[in-house]
């Protein structure tokens, strides 16, 4: 118990700490003002900030309570890039929210005791606090991929009815987004990325890359893949890209057939373990139960 006392009343002092920190830190608050006026220090108050400026001031110093290497900021980056996160501020939610279910799994086992009866046992609390959110952020990255991957032979269709129209590459990518937009969001601001990019100058082989870095489809790799050929070799865009287009959809049929053959063998555990037991009770139950009527005054005889 003596333990328990020890970490509560470091937890309560770090949280205290943290929260005069964050509140003398803070341009608009009253409470830094005030602390600024004691120490002689001309403070001028500004404008009133909203709900979600104040959430990111006092974010934005718990995120950096962990100490981070610079390769480990590029990964997580790259993660909230392919989840569909890519302003500086959802880095800094990102670990300020894993350092806040680690303290909630911290809390968790100080206050039911788990730190007093097993304290190597009580450490999986934290961890798994602070493993959470990267498991949400992978799944997410999943889910998005799994869009892009399934919107691409429908873009690549479009794309082709542009070129093939007389539109250049850059205007019929514009198109495309534009037209996606309701029903492949993901994919569609995904283009509309790549043609910003080139409107700002970027080449078009650099800004294509950089969609295949964004998305981390490996579809979207081999179409990058083969606009830049296209590109440095100066041949047909509508060709490559109906022939690319239909080894998608070949693709995509296959990925299809391959679940639904796969459905049976995912049926077998639930008809050995649930339904086959019901057919079998259901079937030879009132054999049984007869056959006890009729030799059970036999036996005890």
């Amino acid at each position: 118990m003596l333990i328990a006392s020890f970490i509560l009343l470091f937890a309560v002092l770090t949280a205290a700490i943290f929260t005069l920190g964050a509140a003398i830190n803070a341009p608009a608050s009253v409470i830094a003002s005030r602390v600024q006026g004691l120490l002689g220090h001309r403070f001028h108050v500004h404008e009133k900030l909203g709900v979600q400026e104040r959430v990111e001031q006092v974010i934005e110093p718990l995120s950096r309570l962990i100490p981070k290497s610079p390769e480990e900021v590029s990964a997580t980056r790259a993660l909230l890039i392919q989840a569909g996160y890519r302003e500086d501020r959802h880095f800094s939610m990102y670990m300020a929210l894993r350092i806040l279910l680690a303290a909630l799994g911290l809390a968790v086992v100080v206050f039911t005791g788990i730190v007093v009866r097993n304290p190597l046992a009580s450490l999986a609390f934290p961890v798994l606090g602070y493993m959470l959110p990267r498991f949400l952020l992978k799944r997410m990255i999943s889910r998005r991929q799994q869009e892009i991957k399934l919107a691409l032979p429908d873009a690549l269709d479009l794309a082709v009815v542009c070129v093939e129209s007389g539109l250049a590459l850059d205007q019929s990518i514009n198109r495309v987004a534009s037209e996606l937009v309701t029903v492949h969001p993901a994919l569609s601001e995904e283009f509309s990325l790549v043609n910003l990019e080139m409107r700002a100058g970027k080449p078009r082989s650099e800004a294509l890359r950089n969609l295949a870095l964004r998305t981390g489809v490996d579809d979207v790799r081999a179409l990058v893949a083969v606009l830049v050929q296209t590109d440095r070799f100066g041949t047909s865009v509508a060709a490559a890209l109906r022939v690319h287009s239909d080894s998608l959809r070949t693709e995509r049929r296959q990925r299809a057939e391959e679940q639904a053959a796969k459905t049976t063998i995912k049926m077998v555990p639930v008809l050995v373990f649930f339904i086959f037991p019901a057919i079998f009770i259901a079937i030879l139950g009132p054999a049984v139960i007869q056959g006890i009527r009729v030799l059970g005054p036999a036996v005890h005889r």
